[in-house]
């Protein structure tokens, strides 16, 4: 696939990593001569500076010849301009993706309707981390949680704690605790190494391990296998930037809900605009400030700065001054590497979420939905069954006769808008939803084989 990505900050360049990875034609387009030059290092890419909203720039990068256009700079206004030029000057214009961060924008959807402005697919990684985060909240003790078939089913994640329930049982004597057949253990992470989940896999202490359930039956779950955390109710956010803003207008209602803002003119602007939520302007690393907040009485602090290494100061020095849980947003993957030992519980990656929104786009089976696991080294994927496409279909074959590799394990089947149980015998029928784990993102490429769309 021939791919143009317009813009080379953090999301754009982790984007052309990815995707020049899986054997992509890829161009990138940014004014900055600097990051364009540090890609072509490492990516076989080809790279062109400029204004991508430009006419000459766009032309220059073939974007008539693209199939797919994602506009990831850091204007709004740029990607919305970018797409609108590609639309009208082009009589077959590629797919266009658009990053569109600002609230009153997305507040307004007829923008981006059939007679407004010519995006093909709009989205918002503030909204997805945002998501994320309440996720977390609203179920403590998960590490992580995706939603999939419009949330009628769950992936979620739990640690094995020592002399915890899991800790030290076969996969196999879990069942009498899953709704048989809709509840799957589909992976376990030891040390950062995917294993196969079979009946006889012993779960061990600090193992990561996904389960895939009904949404009704996540809560219940973690209560049977005692990983149900008590409700974090008492929240500080450290940032009052798009994503922290959007996470305290979402928990204001039922929560006790504080933001601290650095610059003092946003903690001005935004202090007017929530009903409960408490505005502080401060420094959120500030020992003082967060004593004086009642830091040892607060369920979660959240650090979701704009500054990586901020964000990780103020989180591990909440937690080391007594709040229950921290989380911290971290735009550098690598800098996970630095959590151990600062007592930090969770890290959120903005930019695994957001490649996990664009992959859904750019496989080529009949996918709708992509997300990316353990920093973007596995992938749940939920594509959609057809009949007619060759001997690759799964339609009309039972499960134990698909030939899928070993690293691809079958979660949920949703069939009619309602999760159905999977058994070896169960039959595949035409638009059913199959949603499945890739422990090795080099084996998806044997999910979208038999998974893709009808042939017009």
């Amino acid at each position: 696939m021939k791919i143009l990505i317009l813009g080379a900050g953090r999301t754009g360049a982790s984007v052309a990593e990815a995707l020049a990875g899986e054997e992509n034609n890829i161009v990138i387009v940014d004014y900055n001569a600097c990051f364009l030059a540090m890609l072509k290092e490492r990516l076989n890419i080809r790279t062109i500076v400029g204004n991508a909203a430009h006419p000459g720039i766009l032309e220059l990068a073939d974007v008539k010849h693209a199939d797919l256009v994602i506009a990831v700079t850091d204007r709004d206004e740029t990607n919305m301009l970018a797409c609108t030029i590609i639309n009208k000057f082009y009589s077959h214009p590629p797919k266009t993706i658009a990053r569109i961060r600002a609230i009153d924008y997305l507040k307004n959807p007829a923008l981006f309707g059939p007679n407004g402005i010519p995006i093909d697919i709009v989205i918002s990684p503030e909204q997805s981390v945002m998501e994320s985060i309440r996720n977390l909240i609203d179920l403590p003790g998960v590490l992580h949680i995706s939603d999939f078939a419009g949330g009628l089913v769950r992936l979620f994640s739990i640690k094995a704690v020592t002399n915890g329930f899991l800790t030290g049982k076969k996969i196999k004597t879990l069942k009498g605790r899953l709704a048989e057949g809709k509840i799957r253990v589909v992976a376990i992470f030891r040390d950062g190494v995917a294993l196969r989940p079979n009946g006889e896999a012993v779960i061990a202490a600090n193992d990561e391990v996904f389960f895939f359930a009904p949404r009704l039956e996540v809560r219940r779950l973690l209560g049977d296998l005692g990983c149900l955390e008590k409700p974090l109710k008492r929240i500080i956010i450290a940032g009052g930037g798009h994503i922290g803003k959007r996470l305290a207008q979402a928990l204001e209602k039922d929560h006790h809900v504080k933001i601290i803002e650095k610059d003092r003119k946003r903690a001005q602007k935004i202090a007017t605009e929530f009903d409960n939520t408490i505005v502080l302007q401060g420094d959120c690393a500030d020992e003082t400030l967060l004593i004086d907040e009642s830091i040892d009485k607060t369920d979660l602090f959240c650090a979701i700065t704009d500054n990586d290494g901020e964000n990780i100061i103020a989180a591990s020095l909440a937690k080391a001054l007594g709040a229950r849980k921290a989380i911290c947003i971290l735009n550098h993957q690598s800098y996970t590497k630095l959590l151990p030992g600062t007592g930090i519980d969770l890290a959120v990656l903005p930019n695994v979420e957001t490649l996990g929104s664009i992959l859904t786009h750019v496989r080529s089976g009949d996918v709708a939905k992509v997300s990316l696991l353990c920093g973007g080294t596995a992938e749940a994927i939920e594509a959609i069954a057809h009949l007619g496409n060759g001997d690759n279909s799964v339609v009309g074959r039972k499960v134990d006769s698909i030939k899928l590799p070993e690293g691809i394990v079958l979660g949920a089947l949703i069939r009619n808008n309602a999760a159905i149980a999977i058994h070896h015998d169960t039959v595949f029928e035409e638009g059913d939803h199959v949603v499945m784990f890739s422990l090795d993102k080099k084996l998806v490429s044997d999910i979208e084989k038999k998974f893709q769309p009808l042939k017009k």
